[in-house]
């Protein structure tokens, strides 16, 4: 372990408020092998699957049982990535191996999510394991209380970022090789689009260089994670913007829908909507962006991104029961999508006679 009150990282977390109490019980509740189930939120992106991946593969090396458990499947773009074919899919798992890690693990980390309830029929599960100590890892706003050590940062950029620093901290540079550093890569540029969101930081990027200097292919990892989609992807993307998308506001709100019908039409794959909503972005005018879709369940995804000082995480709260951070939100409707659009509406004009966008 390093001599944290001489090292960079010491000074990091004091700033970040993260107390050496805290690394040092994270080490203590890891300090002899045990069982660990790693687990991340339903629809998981990029960062989810790098940051369980990284710490998996970290964990195992110090001796450590560990398995890796997602809700439902990941993008098939992101199945390239190191390790990604031991991740458990609940929703594919026909044996229970999922329920029979989850009640046999002694300690159960939660990465990229403030709350059990985003592990959707998981989260029972979780809560029948009376005996094993909970860790959350975290990056979003207001997490839950239901966890014993809790590293809840939403400053940080990703998850990924969180977890490269706690590793380095609890294990040293030395834990991290090319595999790990890729998927921790990899969870770092899809938070940040590629480093190009406000919320980035010198020390991300600090972060990032020692991540470099395993050897990991940078142009690799961005044309695996960004130029790898499906004919049926670009063509709903046309679609979604040509005949979709809707302006609000004298152009300075945009939102676009999608029905399972018209997904289907395109042939769609788990994955292939992520981004659209930060499309309409790039457009001069607008400061918010809203994309919904369909969802098998019965329930109507929501999207919600921004520019500047449009709050999206306070618009998801108080309309769509969802959270995240300022400029990236979510949450979900169980109206249909028409009603959905109409109460969206309804909610920008609210949103806008308060001056909040």
């Amino acid at each position: 372990m390093p001599d944290f009150e001489d090292s960079p990282i010491f000074v990091y977390f004091v700033a970040m408020n993260l107390d050496l109490d805290m690394i040092k019980a994270f080490k203590d509740l890891l300090s002899e092998p045990k069982k660990v189930a790693i687990l991340s939120h339903t629809n998981p992106d990029g960062d989810a699957i790098g940051s369980s991946l990284a710490l998996a593969e970290v964990l195992r090396a110090q001796g450590h049982t560990v398995n890796c458990i997602l809700p439902n499947r990941f993008p098939y773009y992101l199945k390239w990535m190191p390790k990604s074919d031991e991740l458990i899919i609940y929703a594919q798992d026909k044996i229970g191996i999922s329920q029979s890690v989850i009640s046999a693990a002694e300690v159960v980390i939660c990465a990229d999510m403030s709350s059990l309830s985003r592990l959707e029929a998981l989260t029972e599960i979780i809560e029948a394991n009376t005996t094993a100590k909970r860790v959350l890892i975290d990056h979003h706003l207001n997490p839950s209380s239901e966890f014993d050590l809790v590293f809840s940062f939403p400053e940080s950029s990703s998850t990924a970022y969180l977890v490269s620093e706690i590793i380095k901290a609890t294990y040293g540079t030395e834990a991290l090789n090319k595999d790990i550093a890729t998927l921790l890569y990899v969870g770092m540029i899809t938070d940040t689009g590629n480093f190009a969101f406000s919320n980035i930081n010198p020390d991300l990027f600090r972060a990032a260089a020692d991540l470099l200097e395993t050897g990991i292919d940078v142009p690799t990892i961005y044309n695996n994670v960004y130029n790898s989609f499906t004919e049926g992807r670009a063509r709903l993307f046309g679609y979604v913007i040509n005949r979709k998308m809707k302006t609000l506001l004298k152009g300075t709100v945009a939102y676009m829908s999608l029905t399972e019908e018209e997904m289907r039409r395109f042939w769609f794959q788990q994955g292939d909507s992520e981004g659209f909503v930060n499309y309409p972005l790039s457009i001069k005018k607008v400061k918010m962006s809203a994309m919904f879709s369909e969802q098998q369940g019965g329930f109507i995804r929501v999207s919600l991104r921004s520019h500047g000082n449009v709050d999206v995480n306070t618009f998801a709260r108080r309309y769509f029961n969802g959270g995240g951070h300022h400029n990236a939100a979510g949450g979900k409707s169980f109206m249909n999508m028409e009603d959905t659009i109409a109460h969206y509406i309804k909610a920008v004009e609210e949103y806008h006679n308060e001056g909040l966008v």
